[in-house]
């Protein structure tokens, strides 16, 4: 409450002017895919208002640790690692959170349709904001935070930092896989003390989880784990390694992507002259952004049992003499026991060089980096495309079989190798090597509608021929992705599907079922907005007439800047998502009158 008038007009105009301030902030992570943006702040009755994207369907992680429990480690990891990526951005634009709690939280439906599964961070650097039922304190008119996760540094008066928002975080992975505050107190002074002064109460559920937690919750913000290293800490407890394997790792892909992965009935391409239950791989047949589908596609097959680990490695030692306590053997039965290891050691010899002259390479006696299964001669690099035919069900134990497509369009590529991931050993690649591609391939799946990632892992027999890198690929989760991904596209490069579409692409539309990608600095006719999902019964003609209306409800221009009486929604389907069977539509913007667009545009 305000002492006087006065005194309550300068401090409303101050908090007004200070909200305006970080939205403007705030406004440079628009379309991060992890934060609920802010599009304006508004005066009512002397307060300051703050006008955010809706998201339906929404429920924030301390309601949902309130209904149904804390959550599991990997669950807890994914929601980090999400969380985390947003607070990054931020931080890079020199924009603190400030206020980084489970309230603030948001997990909602993706495309999909899958609960929780899409994480994004609200209230993004907002100083004020009408009171949400929780006490926040200010000192010398900057907020300090909420009580129970505030880092210790900001409750003593010190100004926000990253590290102050990375404490914030871990409190608040504490809290879901806990299901309480690491600091929680009867009242919101004691929790602030506790904060400063006492340690946080020991984990019980935390698992793989707890180390990093503690290395979080460091007091002195010096000595804190910094968000660098924090990255691949939540993505080895998301997606554990717990032996190396002759062949690649099928725990490439996350792992709260399981379960759904096992279930799905999507179609798939087979190879051409194999059983239509082998996977998808690549026809020479390309579906353009209209007409009719191509044939050849079947469901998968089921899987097959998995590769066999490796056992423990046996190494062999010599001496200088008899061990300690032993007499030396008699001469004669040592000359006897050489000649018998010298007879069984040249059997061996034999018997190993008939084994590789009928398992071995076939060209030049080339070790295959990744074995048998992926049946590559030589290492894979940054840029190749591939097709993938796979044994079974895509993305399960069985590692599919890779072909590089030179030209990424001939083949109708499944995927992309995105980057390369170097390792010290066989062993470390198996343990960190699909963790580290999924944080690698992060950035270009966040703008694709329907990817994942996939490592594959050298064998402990081709580490070296694979130059020691882990193959990080970015493959169609229900099919072919059509060519090139990413920053491997050129500008001019006519899009065969929509599948490789991406957000923020600028497009020039050649016509109703044809675009190319052109540079958003140059003119454009479109620009790409983000993706929705049609229903189920809706046939490809159909969405020619639906996608725009459904766009212009899912993805709506002005959520991204676009005045809407200059601006309206546009879309593009193609055909393999209604040969796969996910109704993906790309949707865009345009301008009302058919112009063109240019590098001015939002």
């Amino acid at each position: 409450m305000f002492r006087d008038s006065v005194e309550a007009t300068e401090e409303r105009a101050a908090r007004v002017a200070r909200a305006r301030a970080e939205a403007r902030l705030a406004a440079g992570l628009r379309g991060h895919p992890h934060v609920v943006t802010v599009h304006d702040v508004l005066e009512h009755e002397g307060l300051p208002w703050i006008v955010m994207e809706y998201v339906p369907g929404a429920l924030d992680l301390r309601e949902r640790v309130h209904r149904h429990g804390p959550l599991a480690p990997a669950e807890c990891a994914r929601i980090g690692m999400a969380v985390l990526d947003a607070l990054t951005a931020g931080h890079e634009r020199g924009v603190m959170h400030r206020d980084v709690k489970p309230a603030n939280i948001l997990l909602a439906p993706d495309r999909s349709g899958t609960p929780y599964a899409r994480v994004l961070l609200t209230d993004y650097g907002i100083a004020v904001q009408p009171d949400a039922g929780e006490t926040r304190y200010t000192l010398t008119s900057a907020l300090v935070g909420t009580p129970g996760y505030l880092a210790p540094e900001r409750a003593t008066g010190g100004p926000p930092t990253a590290a102050t928002d990375l404490f914030s975080l871990g409190c608040t992975l504490y809290f879901a896989v806990e299901g309480c505050g690491p600091f929680e107190r009867d009242t919101q002074i004691a929790e602030v003390t506790a904060v400063v002064l006492e340690d946080p109460r020991p984990p019980e559920r935390a698992g793989a989880l707890e180390p990093l937690l503690s290395a979080m919750l460091v007091k002195d913000p010096a000595l804190r784990i910094t968000a660098g290293d924090t990255a691949p800490a939540l993505a080895a407890v998301v997606t554990p390694v717990s032996r190396t394997r002759t062949r690649v790792d099928p725990r490439s892909h996350p792992a709260w992507e399981g379960s759904a992965a096992a279930t799905e009935t999507s179609l798939r391409r087979p190879l051409p002259g194999t059983v239509p239950a082998a996977g998808y791989g690549g026809s020479g047949q390309a579906p353009s952004l209209s007409g009719a589908a191509p044939s050849g596609w079947a469901r998968p097959g089921a899987p097959v049992a998995p590769a066999t680990s490796y056992g423990p490695d046996v190494h062999g030692g010599a001496g200088f003499g008899p061990p300690f306590g032993r007499s030396e053997p008699h001469p004669r039965r040592s000359h006897l026991l050489r000649a018998l290891v010298a007879c069984l050691l040249g059997l061996v010899l034999a018997l190993g060089g008939v084994w590789y002259a009928v398992h071995g390479p076939a060209s030049g006696g080339t070790a295959q980096p990744y074995g048998a299964d992926v049946a590559l001669t030589r290492p894979l690099q940054d840029g190749d495309c591939v097709v993938a035919a796979w044994p079974g069900r895509p993305f399960d134990d069985v590692p599919p079989r890779l072909t590089v497509d030179p030209s990424c369009a001939e083949q109708n590529p499944d995927g992309q190798v995105m980057a390369l991931v170097p390792s010290a050993s066989a062993d470390e690649a198996g343990r960190r090597g699909p963790a580290a591609c999924e944080q690698r391939t992060r950035e270009v799946r966040d703008k694709l509608p329907d990817v994942r990632s996939y490592a594959v892992v050298p064998t402990r027999a081709g580490f070296e021929a694979a130059g020691r890198r882990t193959a990080c690929l970015v493959l169609g989760a229900h099919g072919p992705v059509y060519g090139p991904l990413g920053d491997h596209r050129r500008p001019g490069m006519r899009f065969v599907d929509t599948a490789n579409m991406q957000k923020r692409d600028c497009l020039e539309a050649l016509s109703p079922s044809a675009a190319r990608l052109v540079s958003c600095a140059g003119s454009h006719d479109q620009q790409v907005l983000g993706f929705t999902r049609l229903a189920p019964d809706t046939t490809l003609a159909q969405a020619k007439s639906l996608s725009d209306a459904a766009c212009a409800r899912n993805v709506p221009p002005k959520d991204y800047g676009y005045d809407p009486s200059r601006y309206e929604a546009a879309s593009w389907a193609g055909n393999a998502a209604w040969t796969t069977g996910t109704h993906l539509v790309v949707c865009t913007v345009r301008k009302q009158n058919g112009g063109t667009m240019g590098k001015d545009e939002p």
